[in-house]
């Protein structure tokens, strides 16, 4: 394993049993309202303040872009540690055990490493540019099918974005026509960790943040699999607009959902 991938799994580790013991009494975790919709706990900054201790160790000099904290720049701006301590934070509230912790390494403006670990379940998927991808010690690949029908697709719902609703939804019903099933599973690191490890044939979300996709995005990469926004371009780095699967998948929803995007969407 590469040694900084080894940082980053080792501080995600680190986070990971941060929110553990937090998540055996919720009734102790603080809750403070963001935004609409948008909710952050004293847990989301515990996890991060635990993830930047352990990178800090190590690399002092290296910049953080975190969820909570925003961008701390280092004296070494060409390596960016991109962290989401708590992906999946509404779940976590609610008592549903599926969250992650999301550790990305970007180096010179591309994505070296990425761990999104999975603490409840103790999955932790991992990846280096090149290297592929792997749930613990097993090598994984995105899965099998050519074409959308049959699929099991997962997707996100744009709560923070509801002027897309209508765009959304007609991408839904045009894909629910030929899928076997959608998910919507509350945590895009998990969902593109997923993909990656054939669990999910296809996934696509409207407005993430690097954080939410930095890790996951490698991974599903690594295993073989394509990651565009929703033109098959790549301004998913700027837009947030983001779908993944195995080649063929994600050109299969690009090409049902571009009769139904509105302008913003298509940018």
């Amino acid at each position: 394993m590469h040694p900084m991938l080894n940082i980053a799994v080792r501080a995600a580790r680190s986070a990971g049993t941060v929110i553990t013991r937090a998540f055996e009494d919720l009734d102790k975790v603080e809750v403070e309202q963001k935004g609409l919709n948008d909710f952050v706990t004293n847990v989301d900054r515990d996890a991060e303040a635990a993830i930047i201790a352990t990178i800090r160790k190590s690399y002092p000099q290296h910049t953080i872009i975190s969820e909570e904290c925003g961008t701390q720049t280092g004296e070494h701006d060409e390596f960016r540690w991109i962290i989401d301590p708590l992906d999946g934070t509404t779940n976590f509230m609610k008592g549903i055990p599926h969250f992650a912790v999301s550790v990305a390494l970007q180096i010179n403006g591309k994505i070296e490493h990425g761990v999104v670990y999975d603490p409840i379940r103790n999955e932790l998927f991992s990846a280096s540019r090149g290297a592929g991808v792997q749930l613990d010690s097993r090598r994984l690949r995105v899965g099998k099918h050519r074409d959308i029908k049959g699929t099991l697709l997962a997707t996100g719902f744009p709560f923070k974005q509801r002027q897309h609703t209508e765009a959304y939804l007609a991408i839904f019903n045009d894909l629910f026509t030929d899928v076997a099933d959608m998910r919507r599973n509350g945590s895009a690191a998990l969902d593109l960790a997923y993909v990656a490890a054939g669990r999910i044939d296809g996934y696509w979300e409207i407005g993430l943040k690097p954080w939410d996709f930095a890790a996951g995005e490698l991974l599903v990469r690594e295993a073989g699999g394509l990651v565009s926004d929703f033109t098959g371009g790549h301004n998913h780095l700027l837009s947030g607009n983001i779908v993944a699967g195995a080649p063929k998948i994600t050109a299969g929803i690009v090409n049902k959902m571009r009769p139904h995007l509105n302008e913003a969407l298509k940018r």
